[in-house]
C-alpha cells in the first residue's frame, strides 16, 4: 500500500500553531455524552453564549438521567439565550431515546471499547449528528486520531493549498472532510485542529485576515484570500 500523501508544510505549520496556541482545548469536555451536549450547544453560536447556555442546561439536569426524563420544551428552557433552542433539545431528546433504547441508559461510554471506524459509525447514526461533530467527540474525549473539520480547519487548509472544494458552493462536504483528514498525519491532529480554531478566531478570519501578523504566513500562498490595494501617500 502507497504511503500517504502529507503536504510538504504540514509539519511546518503544525510546530509554528502549537508554538504559538499551545495546543488550547477550546474547554472541551472528557465525558463523550458531556461533549455531545456541548458541540449542539455551539452550534451557530459565540464561543461565550454556547459556554453560558452548556452551564445552564447542566445546572438545570445535572445528571445524564435527568435529561433522559424530560421532554423537548423543559430541555430547551435553559438554552434559549444561545438559540435555536427547540431545535437543539429536539435533537437532545432523540439522542438520549436512541442510547437509552441501545444501552439501556444515557451513555457513551460504550464507545471507548469500539474501534474507530465502529465508533464514528455509531455516533453518525444519531439525530442530527454529522461527520464533524462525531470526530469532534472522537477526538476530544475519546483521544482517537482523527481530525474533525471545522470552519476554521477548513478555511486555513484550503487557503495554505492543502485541499480544494469538490462542492460548487465551496463548502465541506463529507467526502472533503475524509480528504483533508487523510492530508494530515494521525499524530498531528488533535493539535493542528484545536489550534487551527485560535488561528481562525483571531488572525486568519473570513473576511479580514491579519496575514501580516500570522505565524505561518511564510507557508501559506493566501490563496482565495482578497488582495488589498495600498493607498498612495498623499502630498
Amino acid at each position: 500500500m502507497a504511503s500517504p500523501k502529507y503536504p510538504p508544510t504540514v509539519w511546518k505549520v503544525v510546530a509554528a500553531l502549537k508554538n504559538c496556541y499551545h495546543d488550547f482545548n477550546h474547554h472541551n469536555l472528557k465525558n463523550p455524552l458531556d461533549e455531545l451536549l456541548f458541540i449542539i450547544c455551539s452550534t451557530k453560536t459565540g464561543e461565550a453564549s454556547y459556554r453560558s447556555t452548556y452551564r445552564a442546561l447542566k445546572e438545570t439536569f445535572p445528571t445524564h438521567l435527568r435529561v433522559a426524563e424530560a421532554p423537548a420544551e423543559y430541555i430547551a428552557r435553559p438554552m434559549v439565550s444561545g438559540g435555536l433552542s427547540n431545535q437543539k433539545a429536539k435533537a437532545i431528546r432523540e439522542i438520549y431515546d436512541v442510547l437509552v433504547e441501545k444501552f439501556g441508559e444515557p451513555t457513551l461510554a460504550p464507545l471507548r471499547k469500539m474501534g474507530d471506524a465502529d465508533a464514528e459509525t455509531f455516533l453518525l447514526s444519531l439525530p442530527g449528528v454529522g461527520k464533524k461533530v462525531a470526530r469532534c467527540v472522537l477526538m476530544y474525549s475519546l483521544g482517537r486520531q482523527v481530525f474533525p473539520v471545522d470552519t476554521h480547519c477548513w478555511r486555513i487548509a484550503r487557503r495554505l493549498g492543502w485541499i480544494r472544494p469538490t462542492q460548487k458552493d465551496k463548502h465541506c462536504a463529507p467526502r472533503d472532510m475524509d480528504r483533508l483528514q487523510a492530508k494530515i498525519p494521525p499524530e498531528l491532529r488533535h493539535s493542528l485542529h484545536v489550534n487551527m480554531i485560535s488561528l481562525g478566531r483571531e488572525i486568519c478570519t473570513p473576511k479580514t485576515p491579519r496575514c501580516g501578523v500570522c505565524p505561518i504566513t511564510v507557508w501559506c500562498p493566501k490563496i482565495g484570500v482578497p488582495r488589498t490595494r495600498s493607498k498612495k501617500a498623499h502630498m
